[in-house]
C-alpha cells in the first residue's frame, strides 16, 4: 500500500530534499525519484524498520536520508562502495525489499546536451565553455528528471542479500598505540597488542 509520504507531491519532496542537501542537481534528483519508489514499497517509520544499502557516495544519497529516515546515524543506511547507482530498500519486520539500479544512460535519455557537456568536462576538466554551461544544464537536467515517471530511470531487482542487522552496540578498549578509544569490533591485534585499524595501518605499511 502507498504510505502517506510516498503521496507527497513531488515539490514537497523536493522541497525537502534540497533543503537537507543544499542545491539540487541531476543526482539529487535520482535520489529523490529512487526515494519516491522506497517510500511506495517500503515506507517510512522514523526509526530503524526501514534500512537503506546505497552502493554509491554520489548526491543521490542525501534524498535518500532526507526523504526516508535512513541515515547513518541511525545505522539503517548502509554504504557499500561500489561505485554503482544502485539503491536497495528493506523492510525488515516483513521482508519486503526492492533493488534499484539506475540505467547507465539517464542522463543522456533526459538531456542529451547536458550529457554532452559532462562527457566534455570528464575529459578536458578545463574547457571553459562547457564549465559555463554546465550549471544551467543541470538545474535543466534535474528538473526533467523530477518531471518523468521515476520507474523509467530504474531496473529493479531482487537483492542478493536480506536486510543488514540492526546497528550493534558493542564495548570500546583502548588502542595501545594511540590510546584513543575504539569499538571492539574495529579493533586489530598485531603482536599482542590491540590496536586500532589507523595504528594497525601505519604497523603494515613498514612492515
Amino acid at each position: 500500500m502507498e504510505t502517506e509520504r510516498a503521496r507527497d507531491d513531488v515539490a514537497t519532496l523536493t522541497t525537502r530534499a534540497v533543503d537537507y542537501h543544499g542545491h539540487m542537481c541531476p543526482g539529487l534528483a535520482i535520489g529523490i525519484q529512487a526515494a519516491r519508489i522506497g517510500l511506495a514499497v517500503c515506507g517510512h517509520d522514523g526509526d530503524e524498520d526501514v534500512v537503506a544499502v546505497v552502493e554509491t557516495d554520489m548526491c543521490a544519497v542525501d534524498a535518500i536520508q532526507a526523504l526516508m529516515g535512513c541515515t547513518y546515524g541511525k545505522g539503517n543506511l548502509i554504504h557499500r562502495d561500489y561505485g554503482k547507482n544502485a539503491f536497495t530498500f528493506h523492510r525488515r519486520r516483513d521482508g519486503v525489499a526492492v533493488r534499484l539500479l539506475a540505467r547507465p544512460d539517464l542522463h543522456k535519455l533526459v538531456d542529451p546536451e547536458f550529457a554532452a557537456v559532462r562527457e566534455i568536462l570528464n575529459t578536458d576538466p578545463q574547457n571553459a565553455g562547457a564549465k559555463a554551461e554546465l550549471p544551467a544544464l543541470a538545474i535543466r537536467c534535474a528538473k526533467r528528471i523530477l518531471e518523468s515517471d521515476p520507474e523509467t530511470f530504474f531496473t529493479r531487482t531482487e537483492p542478493a542479500r536480506v536486510a543488514p542487522r540492526r546497528a550493534a552496540i558493542l564495548s570500546s578498549l583502548v588502542c595501545e598505540a594511540c590510546g584513543e578509544s575504539v569499538m571492539e569490533s574495529r579493533t586489530r591485534r598485531f603482536a599482542g597488542k590491540t590496536l586500532c585499524i589507523p595504528c594497525f595501518m601505519a604497523v603494515e605499511q613498514k612492515i
